[in-house]
């Protein structure tokens, strides 16, 4: 089953994500840009996905951040969770496995 996007604004900081970044910083084009491409995508990823079991992250945000880890080098996804997740060796790394 495809998941949705659920946007969390503001559970542990009262600025949005999108307050933090610069209005002229590039990655806001890139990210209109990509936003657009995966929106036409959109339809053939309902068709890829099954109607039934648990929701997966939504493709669009497995690219955007794949997109990210292109544009900053980060050579693995543990590293994208370190480096931009916060997490660090005190507070756990993620296990790698799906439970």
């Amino acid at each position: 089953m495809r998941g949705r996007s659920k946007q969390q604004t503001t559970l542990f900081s009262l600025r949005t994500p999108g307050g933090r970044v610069p209005a002229d910083h590039p990655l806001r084009r890139v990210k209109d840009m990509a936003d657009a491409a995966l929106a036409a995508l959109s339809p053939m990823f309902d068709t890829m996905y099954s109607g039934t079991r648990r929701p997966s992250i939504p493709p669009e945000q497995l690219l955007k951040s794949c997109l990210l880890m292109a544009f900053y080098s980060v050579r693995s996804e543990r590293l994208f969770c370190v480096k931009d997740r916060g997490y660090g060796p005190r507070e756990g790394r993620p296990s790698g496995s799906p439970w």
